[in-house]
């Protein structure tokens, strides 16, 4: 589950560019998930930089690492860690490659299902939020200089991927900045963007996974996260 978790990161999609005036800012969190919602239904392709920390109360241990997502719609996703570990859904497989815990190995599964949705965080609180969560205002935050809302999200109904999120919102374009997720195992996983770029040019190159010389594929079924 940790491993998962590590790499399923990735990606956290987005960052915050302008500012407001402050008497915009007083919004109920159903508006500020509203406008994010929307936001996310025109990005096309995206392009982010993000760092990750991942806190893992069982062992007391801390493990920081950035890394680079790309998105393309329908169902495209390239995630490149700083370690060198990839993942990346090719339109019809969903590609995992964590040389840096477990070298020579390939995991390789269904392209839908809640493993390919766990790859993609932004889509994971933004695809009819609130049907499946209880969202709450959680207060505002100025992050990287940006004004933000934040919004804390419950599952209504059992969730694999999170327990609980806390999720920032940029007051100007609508994009998540930072989110903060606690798993079922009291594992934490704080997410910050640190570079966006929306609608940018990305080939379809960019998502093609070639498996390293040597690696073992190892198939497994849709859910297995």
């Amino acid at each position: 589950m940790r491993k998962i978790t590590y790499f399923a990161s990735a990606a956290a999609i987005a960052v915050a560019f302008a500012c407001i005036p402050s008497a915009a800012r007083a919004q109920s969190a159903d508006a500020v998930m509203d406008r994010a919602v929307a936001a996310y239904s025109r990005l096309n392709t995206m392009r982010a930089g993000f760092t990750q920390t991942l806190t893992n109360p069982l062992t007391g241990s801390t493990q920081t690492t950035s890394g680079v997502i790309l998105r393309k719609k329908p169902n495209f996703l390239s995630i490149n860690f700083e370690s060198g570990d990839r993942v990346v859904a090719d339109g019809s497989a969903l590609w995992v490659y964590l040389p840096s815990s477990t070298p020579g190995q390939v995991m390789r599964m269904p392209a839908k299902g809640p493993s390919a949705g766990a790859m993609d965080p932004a889509g994971e609180f933004l695809d009819s939020p609130r049907a499946r969560f209880t969202v709450t205002s959680s207060g505002t935050a100025t992050l990287g200089g940006r004004p933000t809302h934040a919004v804390t999200l419950v599952p209504k109904r059992q969730n694999p991927n999170f327990t609980s999120a806390k999720v920032w919102i940029d007051d100007a374009d609508s994009s998540i900045r930072q989110f903060d997720i606690e798993t079922a195992n009291g594992l934490k996983r704080h997410v910050v963007i640190t570079s966006f770029t929306a609608n940018p040019s990305i080939s379809r190159a960019s998502f093609r996974f070639d498996v390293p010389k040597g690696a073992k594929i190892v198939d497994q079924a849709a859910g297995a996260f």
